[in-house]
Formats: structure tokens, C-alpha cells, sequence
């Protein structure tokens, strides 16, 4: 059983997304990199409590995108209660960005929640992100009530849509 995918991106370039463990070194340099992205754009690391555990499948996914070998970006769910899945860390690094990478790993992150039987999914970004905002309008996604310790944060934006049941199987289960 397969636990990668190669995608082609807009530059020609091919992406390979695999499922790695959250605690993985090369998810943890990149899990580093989002949070040093956070201190730019918030003046602090994102401060919600992440267990490696609830990344593991089948309760949870943590993809790591590689271009030409390079790890590029990453992405994950996890459940989220009452019902559905939390998307978070979706990442890119800058020198890989603009290539629909991000598109990728959200597909990728959406498909293996919808074929694990979740029906929904919701996410949280800010402001200060615009264009994780409107990648995510572009996606489908609508505002939703805030959740978690940024619930009341005047900058924080929730947002969440329906998954689609899965019409097939894709290449890979994502299992570990």
C-alpha cells in the first residue's frame, strides 16, 4: 500500500505528497517554519495545543509536499469534535509558492478526511494571511462560529465547508 502521491503543479515541477508522523524530523522543520511565519505575521507562535498522536491515521494525516526532493510545504487534519476534522499547519515554503502546491496538499488533506467517513471541515487562519483567505474562498470555504483559545480573537477568521463523499479511491490511502 502506497503512502505517496506525485502531483504535476502549475510550473511543470512534480510534488510528491507523503504521509509522515508529526513528530517526523523533516514535518517538525517544516511545523518550525509555519511558526516562525506566525512570529512574523502575529508577533508569536500559534499557541493551540497540537498532540502528534492526533495526526496519526486513521484518526488524523500530516502530509509533507517535496518538489524535486526539497520538502516544500506540509499539511494536516486532524478530528475535530462534535463532528468533522480541524485542517492545520498548511504550509509552503516562500521559494515554492504560487505553484498550486497549497491546492494540492488542501485536496489531498480533503479526500483522505472525506474516505475516512468525515462529512466536514473547518479551519482557522487570520488576517493578517490574506492569501490563505482567499485560498480558501477560492476552495469553497465559508465563515463558520470560532473554536479553540482564538475563538474571541478579533483577528482570527473560522472558516469550514461540506466534503464531498469520495467517488473513488485515490492512488494512495495515506496509512502509515
Amino acid at each position: 500500500m502506497s503512502t505517496s502521491v506525485e502531483r504535476v503543479l502549475r510550473d511543470g515541477s512534480h510534488a510528491r505528497l507523503r504521509a509522515l508522523p508529526y513528530d517526523h524530523p523533516v514535518s517538525q522543520h517544516l511545523v518550525e517554519a509555519v511558526q516562525q511565519e506566525y512570529v512574523t505575521r502575529y508577533g508569536g507562535r500559534d499557541a493551540a495545543v497540537v498532540d502528534p498522536a492526533e495526526f496519526l491515521p486513521p484518526a488524523g494525516l500530516f502530509l509533507v509536499a517535496e518538489v524535486d526532493g526539497v520538502p516544500a510545504g506540509c499539511g494536516a487534519w486532524r478530528v475535530h469534535p462534535p463532528g468533522g476534522v480541524e485542517i492545520k499547519r498548511l504550509y509552503v515554503v516562500p521559494a515554492f509558492r504560487r505553484r498550486g502546491l497549497a491546492q494540492e496538499v488542501m485536496a489531498a488533506l480533503e479526500s483522505a478526511a472525506a474516505r475516512a467517513g468525515h462529512r466536514a471541515v473547518v479551519l482557522n487562519t487570520g488576517q493578517e494571511q490574506p492569501e490563505a483567505v482567499a485560498l480558501y474562498a477560492e476552495l469553497g470555504y465559508v465563515p463558520v462560529p470560532g473554536y479553540g483559545i482564538y475563538a474571541c480573537s478579533p483577528d482570527a477568521v473560522f472558516l469550514g465547508k461540506n466534503l464531498l463523499s469520495p467517488v473513488h479511491e485515490e492512488e494512495s490511502t495515506w496509512a502509515s
